[in-house]
């Protein structure tokens, strides 16, 4: 059954906008705890704005769709997959911690009549599907996707859809994408065999599944405790949130060269891939290794890869690139991957807990600077950031670059891979204040060369602003390597002195035993210790620690001193760390010892 009723158009379209309300019937009704992955991306969708976590996708129609059968196919979809039939009741103010899938139900569907169609009708379509995002999803009783059909003489030309993150993710559009195109071209979709949301909470409940969730907890803290507290721990690095504008690679060039080095070297092309982003970005930072967020990573398991569900939970990668050659960090980014892939599973509130705590520990604030999504194994992975008119082609550029709009990320750069042959294609929001446009575009095109060199043979890691023309960051001489992280003294005494009123603090690099599990470099023994005039106020290591932590957020080139050495008086040389030394010292202490 289709009911109609009439909707106003929308502004500056030329479009006979309707709404067709939908019912579907057929499926099972069933209900269950939420899954990890859901209770991940709930507590985003009930903390963040809607745009910046709701998701999109704009589908192309084949030729000669008939409107009748876009919408069929919408609702064979909907009763095929019990993320669509999914709710999550809860009481105001909670968190939902059970999921209910419904038999039967409708949803809605906007027409957008056309006579004629903006010039780029494919831009126009992601623009709707992207003003979409901007309305939340009420978790409780909302069909999880918003949709909109753009038709030209009432035949379909696009699907323009946003998604609530809750129970979909880019891998799980991907999936229903292929699944319409397939209904519309006649074909019958073989039986489900992947997880449903369900079965995937039951898995997850079981002693091996708690095992795996503890073991991730423990990955995560390794690299938390021990590895680059930011990538960017950089002049410009501030804030905790970027608007950055989507850069666009299109290249012949690079998916050749990828598909050598693939060849010469064994390697899977993700792989290869993989390994020369994160070797040009730690070049770039400076770091001794590349820690990065890969999302999509998590679904290698075979009952993962086609399920239709949220499984947007970080694999979080972390590569050592102090080997001598990228053949050598090939070799090892395998295993890197892997490991992060198995540790993709996990308790997000354990996590965040774990997260607190550790960073408190540390005196860091962990930063989620970089993050890669390949999807372009996925089925029909036409990018939702790019014009869906764009279908992979043989016949593409030798190397293009386009910029497209903003976006409001909590990252620093974010890439997502959606062709590796026969065209490379990535798009790439980074941070305007660390990337301007020259430089953003200088970076893609280091990559495609850096892939041409090591197509050729093996590279020397020491020559890679020669052979890519990316030069790492310029910190100046105020800068250290402490404890695995970048960090500026001068700024951490300065922040910490406006931490506590204004007192005098004066911050130096000390030689402390390296802990458990730390990078093995000379660099990763270092610490900070931080001499603090309290002039007489009631002021102890702890109170320090607690002022200095809160004033870490979005200022990555900070990190707390390891010990707080509380004085009277600042001494007469107060920029030198003999004199402080000398002073009477009232007490010192980590400043760990509990939380304020």
């Amino acid at each position: 059954m289709v009911s109609e009723r009439a909707t106003s158009g929308l502004e500056n379209t030329r479009a006979r906008a309707r709404t067709l309300t939908v019912a579907y019937a057929g499926g099972e009704e069933r209900r269950g705890p939420v899954t990890m992955g859901q209770a991940n991306m709930i507590r985003c969708i009930l903390r963040d704005e809607p745009a910046l976590i709701n998701i999109h996708d704009v589908w192309p129609a084949p030729a000669g769709t008939r409107l009748e059968a876009a919408v069929d196919a919408l609702r064979a979809l909907a009763v095929r997959h019990e993320a669509l039939r999914t709710t999550f009741p809860h009481p105001p103010g909670s968190a939902p911690r059970e999921q209910v899938v419904s038999a039967a139900g409708t949803f809605t569907v906007t027409v957008l009549d056309h006579d004629e169609l903006p010039a780029e009708p494919a831009r126009y379509a992601e623009a709707l599907a992207r003003e979409a995002r901007h309305d939340r999803f009420h978790l409780d009783r909302d069909f999880p996707l918003r949709v909109s059909l753009v038709a030209l003489g009432g035949a379909p030309v696009f699907v323009a859809l946003a998604a609530s993150h809750a129970v979909t993710d880019v891998s799980a559009l991907a999936v229903l994408k292929e699944e319409w195109l397939a209904l519309l071209s006649g074909e019958e979709l073989p039986p489900l065999t992947a997880f449903t949301p369900l079965d995937l909470a039951t898995e997850e409940a079981t002693p091996t599944g708690l095992r795996k969730s503890a073991a991730s907890l423990g990955h995560w803290e390794r690299i938390i405790r021990t590895g680059p507290q930011a990538m960017f721990a950089e002049p410009g690095a501030e804030g905790t949130e970027v608007r950055a504008p989507q850069l666009t690679l299109r290249s012949r060039r690079g998916a050749r060269a990828l598909a050598l080095v693939a060849e010469r070297t064994g390697g899977l092309p993700q792989t290869v891939l993989l390994t020369a982003w994160c070797a040009l970005l730690a070049h770039r930072t400076g770091q001794a290794a590349c820690v990065a967020a890969v999302p999509t990573s998590n679904r290698y398991e075979p009952r993962l890869a086609r399920s239709v569900n949220t499984l947007a939970q970080d694999a979080l990668l972390t590569l050592d690139v102090r080997v001598p050659s990228f053949d050598v960090l090939l070799s090892k980014a395998w295993g890197a991957a892997l490991n992060a892939y198995r540790h993709s599973r996990f308790d997000a509130v354990s996590l965040w807990e774990m997260i607190g705590r550790t960073t408190f520990e540390r005196g860091s604030v962990f930063a989620r600077d970089i993050v890669f999504n390949d999807v372009s194994t996925l089925p029909t992975a036409l990018p939702s950031t790019l014009p869906s008119d764009r279908a992979p082609s043989a016949t593409g550029p030798d190397l293009e670059l386009g910029w497209g709009e903003e976006q409001v990320l909590p990252t620093r750069v974010l890439t997502f891979v959606h062709e590796t042959d026969p065209l490379l294609r990535l798009g790439v929001w980074a941070d305007p204040a660390l990337f301007p446009r020259e430089q953003a575009e200088g970076f893609l095109v280091g990559l495609v060369r850096l892939l041409e060199a090591a197509a050729t043979g093996d590279v020397p890691l020491d020559a890679l602003t020669e052979v890519t023309g990316v030069r790492p960051v310029e910190r100046g001489p105020d800068w250290e390597r402490v404890d695995g992280s970048w960090v500026s003294p001068p700024a951490v005494a300065e922040a910490l002195s406006r931490a506590l009123d204004g007192v005098p603090v004066h911050v130096h690099v000390t030689a402390d035993p390296p802990r458990d599990g730390e990078l093995p470099d000379g660099d990763a023994e270092a610490g900070l210790t931080a001499y603090i005039a309290s002039g007489g106020a009631a002021l102890t290591p702890a109170g320090a620690h607690a002022a200095f932590m809160d004033a870490l957020p979005g200022r990555p080139g900070l990190l707390a001193p390891r010990r707080y050495v509380i004085v009277q008086d600042a001494p007469a040389e107060a920029d030198r760390s003999g004199a402080w030394l000398r002073q009477q010292i009232l007490s010192e202490g980590t400043g760990r010892d509990r939380r304020m």
